[in-house]
């Protein structure tokens, strides 16, 4: 099971790269942040279908969208200077809290 949430990690981290570097592709005007775009996208689909082997697809899909959600949300905060309000704080908090649950307390995790 390591090994699927390793590759369903790395899915993640593959597709939060991508859409951060969509914002700088300027609706692919631009060829290097195309290019990351493009490639983080093939990269991450690649690596959540290996992670379908084992995980039910909405709990990979739940886990994948929240933790991205997320990490995105950070990244636009620190990186690109978009400000997050309470209720924005709020509801990342609570993705947070239903993956934590869904991976802890569900029985539909393992396969």
């Amino acid at each position: 099971m390591f090994k699927t949430y390793l590759l369903l990690g790395l899915a993640i981290i593959a597709e939060v790269i991508a859409t951060s570097s969509l914002k700088s592709s300027e609706g692919f005007t631009r060829l290097w942040p195309s290019v990351v775009t493009l490639l983080g996208y093939t990269i991450a689909i690649f690596l959540l279908s290996l992670t379908l082997k084992t995980l039910p697809t909405g709990i990979a899909y739940a886990i994948w969208s929240g933790v991205g959600i997320v990490l995105v949300s950070a990244i636009g905060w620190f990186g690109f200077g978009q400000k997050l309000d309470t209720p924005a704080m709020i509801g990342l908090g609570l993705i947070i809290a239903g993956v934590i649950v869904v991976n802890v307390f569900s029985k539909s995790v393992a396969h």
